[in-house]
C-alpha cells in the first residue's frame, strides 16, 4: 500500500516504513505527524486518486529527525565583465517514518 501526499508545495510517494524528507515543521522529536493532503491511495490492485484530495484519508508519521540538506551552490557569472558572485545554501528538513496509511 502507498500513497502520494502534499507537503510544503512538493509532492512524496509514501510507503509504511519509509522515511520522507520534507520541508520543516515546527514538530519535536518522537511525535506523531497526521498529514491529511492525500491526493492519491493505491493498496494494490484499488486505486483512488482525489479530486483534489482523498476525503477521510490520512497519512501518519513519527518525526525521526530534524536537519539540514547538502549545501547547494549558486555562481553567477557575468562574462567579460570581471564579476562573478558566489552564494550558499542549505534548506532546513523535517525526517518523518511514515507508520500508517488509512484510506
Amino acid at each position: 500500500m502507498y500513497a502520494i501526499i502534499k507537503s510544503g508545495g512538493k509532492q512524496y510517494k509514501a510507503k509504511e516504513g519509509s522515511i520522507l524528507k520534507l520541508e520543516k515543521m515546527e514538530v519535536g522529536i518522537g511525535e506523531t505527524v497526521e498529514l491529511t493532503d492525500v491526493l492519491m491511495v493505491s493498496d494494490g490492485e484499488d486505486l483512488t486518486v482525489g479530486t483534489p484530495f482523498v476525503k477521510g484519508s490520512k497519512v501518519i508519521g513519527e518525526v525521526v529527525e530534524q536537519g539540514r540538506l547538502k549545501k547547494i551552490k549558486i555562481i553567477k557569472f557575468r562574462r567579460r565583465k570581471h564579476s562573478m558572485t558566489r552564494q550558499g545554501h542549505r534548506q532546513y528538513f523535517t525526517a518523518i517514518k511514515v507508520t500508517a496509511i488509512q484510506a
